[in-house]
């Protein structure tokens, strides 16, 4: 094959997120404390319940239609649920959502190799990323602090466009910007229901990079609960660190 793109997860491929599941209670917290300053009068204990429980259906269905709501969605719900009717674009909502996504932001660092493999790799390919998060102004935040933005071509974002992988309509969006057929394309990801289910389906070539730090793809994971019955899937190469694609890409 003639490979003319590399599309990357984020996530735990080009930044790695420390201490696993660590940063989703203290974020949690975060949210909870601005909604307490902004008169949400509720314990941290049942806003949590409400919040997972909210959560937890919108996973549900997000396993059968693979859409991405907005974090927002989320956070009004839980509050609605509580009895405030805050609507998604309301500012105690948006205040809500960035409160999380600032203490996320404080779990993240670059991939040590992550830098230069790009550098290589930009001009030889087209580049882009492809990211499961339902907050899509800190992906962009994160890419502008990491100053990675540079080398992409397309950037997608399931938060932005409603779709999160393994759905194929998020990687056709990313396919369509860079003008590329499936078959000439590489993504190279850590998740194997999300990145290698995702692109075999599209007849994307995969190469899961395993991470002991990965966290999405624990069946008790708070972050995300795949489907079981994806996990079993092979990808076409597995790499342990970025610095290996370089050569893995030669040998397709």
């Amino acid at each position: 094959m003639r490979v003319r793109a590399v599309l990357f997860d984020l996530f735990d491929t080009l930044l790695i997120i420390e201490g696993g599941e660590a940063f989703y209670i203290p974020s949690l917290r975060k949210l909870h404390e601005f909604l307490v300053g902004n008169g949400v009068n509720v314990s941290f204990e049942d806003f949590r319940r409400v919040y997972f429980e909210v959560r937890d259906r919108l996973y549900a269905e997000a396993n059968k239609t693979l859409e991405e709501p907005h974090f927002n969605v989320r956070v009004s719900h839980t509050l609605k649920r509580l009895g405030y009717n805050f609507d998604v674009s309301d500012a105690i909502v948006l205040g809500a959502t960035e409160a999380f996504a600032n203490e996320f932001m404080r779990y993240l660092r670059l991939d040590e190799d992550a830098i230069d493999v790009l550098q290589k790799l930009q001009g030889k390919y087209k580049l882009g990323v492809v990211s499961n998060f339902a907050i899509p102004e800190c992906v962009w935040q994160l890419l502008e602090k990491f100053d990675l933005k540079k080398f992409f071509a397309v950037i997608v974002i399931s938060g932005e466009v409603n779709r999160r992988k393994p759905s194929p309509e998020i990687f056709e969006k990313a396919l369509g910007a860079l003008g590329v057929n499936a078959s000439e394309v590489v993504l190279v990801g850590d998740t194997p229901s999300m990145d290698v289910k995702g692109a075999k389906d599209v007849g994307i070539t995969s190469v899961l990079i395993e991470r002991k730090t990965s966290v999405t793809d624990r069946p008790r994971s708070i972050v995300w609960k795949p489907p079981d019955d994806d996990l079993h899937l092979e990808p076409d190469k597995v790499i342990r660190s970025l610095s290996e694609l370089l050569v893995v890409l030669q040998d397709f």
